[in-house]
């Protein structure tokens, strides 16, 4: 499996693509704007289709280019779109976006996968476990990368840190809860963020553990 990434967007939004060179089969995770162009290149680059735009969140910054990625591979993909996938609890933020302080409009994009708590994303290589973690949204996921020993985390963990809460949508009680989940993960998991620098569980694993422990936030 090869990891590619690149930051985009007025926040610094992490884009991720992951692909199988034996099947060149891909899939994108949180295609913020403007990330089609580069995401394109990839794909005609190494020869990969891909099959899936899975959105960690429903937030504008994580899923601005979804319609226009979606549009690509309908042009250049003839007959296998990509489809998108998020948690059922944040569809609608796909479908009707509602952006907060996006500095552009956001398209509509329509979800046809439902990204159910231990459900699996797969693709040849690619082997996807779904952990739900509300908190920063209601469907906010983490998706678990067991073999390769890596965590995409979204906005639910950051290196030191976590996603906001005080969103419509978040709750510091929830966020908690799904950090206190993540804590029991193994330590030598590399945590690759949705913003900011990839960190591991073991050096996040002081303060997810007081969090587990104390059912709050650390403040």
């Amino acid at each position: 499996m090869e990891l590619l990434s690149r930051t985009v967007g007025p926040i610094g939004t992490n884009v991720y693509v992951l692909g199988d060179s034996r099947t060149r089969e891909a899939i994108a995770i949180d295609t913020a704007t403007p990330s089609v162009a580069w995401l394109g290149g990839i794909l005609e680059g190494r020869g990969w289709k891909l099959k899936l735009i899975v959105s960690t969140h429903g937030h504008w910054d994580h899923v601005g280019d979804n319609a226009a990625v979606q549009a690509w591979t309908h042009d250049h993909q003839p007959g296998d779109e990509a489809r998108i996938a998020v948690h059922p609890l944040d569809r609608e933020m796909l479908v009707h976006p509602q952006p907060l302080f996006a500095p552009f409009p956001i398209p509509p994009s329509v979800p046809a996968v439902e990204l159910a708590d231990g459900g699996r994303v797969k693709f040849g290589e690619i082997d996807l476990e779904v952990l739900h973690t509300p908190g920063h949204t209601e469907g906010s996921v983490c998706l678990l990368d067991r073999p390769n020993g890596l965590l995409l985390s979204g906005d639910t963990l950051f290196a030191g840190s976590w996603g906001r809460t005080d969103l419509p949508g978040g709750s510091e009680e929830q966020m908690a809860e799904s950090l206190g989940r993540l804590a029991g993960l193994d330590e030598r998991l590399k945590v690759l963020p949705g913003h900011g620098p990839a960190t591991t569980m073991g050096a996040e694993h002081h303060w997810l553990e007081w969090t587990r422990a104390n059912r709050a936030l650390p403040r």
